[in-house]
C-alpha cells in the first residue's frame, strides 16, 4: 500500500462542531491509518498549547499548529515561529496611536501582555482562558510576538492602514485576532522534515479557513457538513463529520 501523509483540521473535522467532542470513529480511523503505515498529523490554526491535549486524545504524535508555523514531530516541538516582528510592531503602534486596545501574546501560551487597560475598557476580558500581565513600560524589542488581539470594531477596521499586513481573523465580534494563517506551509515543512512527497498528501477540512491547505497538488477531502465554498474546491466530499465522514472516506479509498 502506498504510504500517504494525512493532515486533519480539528474543529468540525475531527470534532463534532456542535459539541466540540472528538468523533469516536475518527479516532479509531487515525489508529488504523497509523497501523497501516500511513503518516497522520493534525493541521490547525490553533496555538500549540491549545492543540496538544486534542492531539493526545486523538492519538496524534505529529502536529502542525500555530497556523502552520509550529511543527511537532514524535511529540517534540522542533520549531515554532512568532509573527514577523517588524510588521507586528508597526501594527501595534498604529493601534496605540488610533486609540484601540491591544493585547500581545509573547509566547505560545495563555499569557498576554498590555501597556494599559484600554482593551478591557473597550471590550472586557477575552472569551477564553487568559493570563494578563500589565507593563506600562513594555519594550517590544524584548519580546517575541505570537499573537495580537485588537479591540477594533468591525465597522472601524478601515481605520487601520496596516489591517492586512498580517493574517487575521475575527473569532468574536468585539476584537480582531492576528495570527499565522499558512497551514499549507506547515504541511510542506512537515513533509520536508519527514522525507515525504507532496503528491502523497491528503488533507481533510470543513470550513473556509481550510482553503489555504486545499492546494492543487494535495488530495483534498471536505466534510459533508462543511462550507459549500470548501466543497467546491475538494476532490472528494465525504459524509458529515457526525456521520463518520473521516472513516467513510478512508474506507472508500482503501486506506484502512
Amino acid at each position: 500500500m502506498q504510504k500517504k501523509y494525512f493532515f486533519f483540521d480539528i474543529d468540525g473535522t475531527l470534532t463534532n462542531y456542535n459539541t466540540g467532542e472528538l468523533v469516536p470513529s475518527a479516532v479509531e480511523t487515525i489508529a488504523k491509518l497509523q497501523a497501516n503505515g500511513h503518516f497522520v498529523s493534525i493541521c490547525t490554526g490553533r496555538a500549540y498549547y491549545k492543540t496538544i491535549d486534542v492531539a493526545k486524545k486523538a492519538g496524534f504524535r505529529h502536529v502542525v499548529s500555530n497556523g502552520g508555523y509550529c511543527i511537532t514531530i514524535n511529540d517534540k516541538v522542533v520549531e515554532n515561529a512568532p509573527l514577523n516582528k517588524e510588521k507586528a510592531v508597526a501594527l501595534i503602534k498604529e493601534c496605540q496611536n488610533k486609540g484601540y486596545g491591544v493585547l500581545i501574546a509573547p509566547s505560545d501560551s495563555i499569557d498576554v501582555m498590555m501597556y494599559d487597560e484600554l482593551f478591557f475598557n473597550q471590550v472586557g476580558f477575552r472569551q477564553e482562558p487568559t493570563r494578563y500581565y500589565l507593563d506600562r513600560k513594555l519594550n517590544l524589542d524584548d519580546i517575541d510576538i505570537y499573537k495580537i488581539y485588537i479591540s477594533v470594531p468591525k465597522d472601524k477596521e478601515s481605520d487601520l492602514t496596516l489591517l492586512n499586513s498580517l493574517g487575521h481573523i475575527r473569532f468574536v465580534k468585539d476584537y480582531l485576532t492576528y495570527q499565522h494563517d499558512s497551514k499549507q506551509k506547515g504541511i510542506e515543512r512537515m513533509i520536508e522534515l519527514t522525507g515525504g512527497n507532496l503528491k502523497d498528501v491528503v488533507v481533510f477540512g470543513d470550513d473556509v479557513n481550510d482553503l489555504v491547505m486545499f492546494k492543487d497538488e494535495f488530495f483534498k477531502i471536505a466534510m459533508g457538513s462543511g462550507n459549500p465554498v470548501l466543497k467546491e474546491k475538494a476532490d472528494f466530499v465525504t459524509k458529515a463529520t457526525y456521520e463518520d465522514g473521516i472513516q467513510y472516506a478512508c474506507e472508500k479509498f482503501g486506506w484502512i
